[in-house]
């Protein structure tokens, strides 16, 4: 009788309780809690994907527009240069910049001088123009010979194709107007952007080296852009978002 009493009152006391949930009822909203966070935070991750890959799209496009109007004005000069290695390379070839056997210095011909000037000029209006440098990490000036040893000092062909970068680079620098020298031009992080850098003979253009013509195309001048990244650890993070979110259904 008394257990009878007792289960009337607590149905009672529930049913005058507006307050009362059962703890289904409580997991349920949990549940529709998270599964709303959840979706938030990959929307919000989704935008981040977004918006690195296009500005990643922007930075390449960016590029490709300075190389490709380089090319074109410098071509208006009767100055050749090549655009290479998928629209990453500024090629100065040899026939543009010949440099005397086992020698670094820019040579002494004045028009040679002068296609020197002439590419370093167009180089720095082309990366200054709508302040295209904010989208540029570094910019490479490497030097390249061929495989033909070099015995002039000990360091070889390695030694030679980086004095041949650095006689450029110096030359840039110390004949440029001086409201245009490239070494005063800083990336986005306010680290210079130029270095340059020597490879000798082991970046080929022609792997088959057994004529002048052969040589010849190995012995070069590369400047070499690279475009702005995001940090290394956001962009490994990124990408594995990436991929989860084209895995799901």
């Amino acid at each position: 009788m008394s257990d009878k009493i007792f289960a009337r009152r607590h149905t009672a006391a529930e049913d005058d309780n507006p307050y009362w949930i059962s703890f289904s009822d409580i997991m349920s909203g949990l549940l529709i809690i998270f599964v709303l966070a959840s979706l938030a935070l990959i929307l919000e991750l989704r935008d981040k994907v977004d918006k690195v890959t296009v500005e990643l799209a922007m930075a390449e496009q960016v590029r490709r527009d300075i190389l490709e109007e380089i090319q074109e004005t410098l071509k208006i000069k009767n100055i050749e240069v090549e655009i290479s290695d998928n629209h990453t390379v500024l090629r100065i070839p040899d026939s543009t910049l010949t440099f005397a056997t086992n020698r670094h210095s820019i040579p002494l011909d004045e028009a040679m001088r002068t296609t020197v000037l002439e590419i370093g000029l167009v180089l720095y209006e082309a990366i200054s123009k709508e302040e295209r440098w904010r989208y540029l990490d570094t910019i490479f000036v490497e030097g390249h010979t061929d495989r033909r040893p070099s015995y002039r000092d000990a360091m070889g062909n390695w030694g030679l194709s980086t004095y041949r970068a650095i006689s450029v680079w110096n030359y840039w620098n110390e004949n440029l107007p001086e409201s245009k020298r490239l070494n005063e031009r800083k990336n986005h992080n306010g680290a210079p952007l130029f270095s340059v850098s020597g490879y000798g003979e082991t970046r080929p253009v022609q792997v088959v080296q057994e004529t002048e013509t052969d040589w010849q195309k190995n012995r070069r001048i590369d400047i070499r852009f690279t475009v702005r990244q995001p940090a290394l650890e956001e962009f490994k993070n990124l990408k594995d978002l990436r991929k989860m979110l084209e895995d799901r259904p």
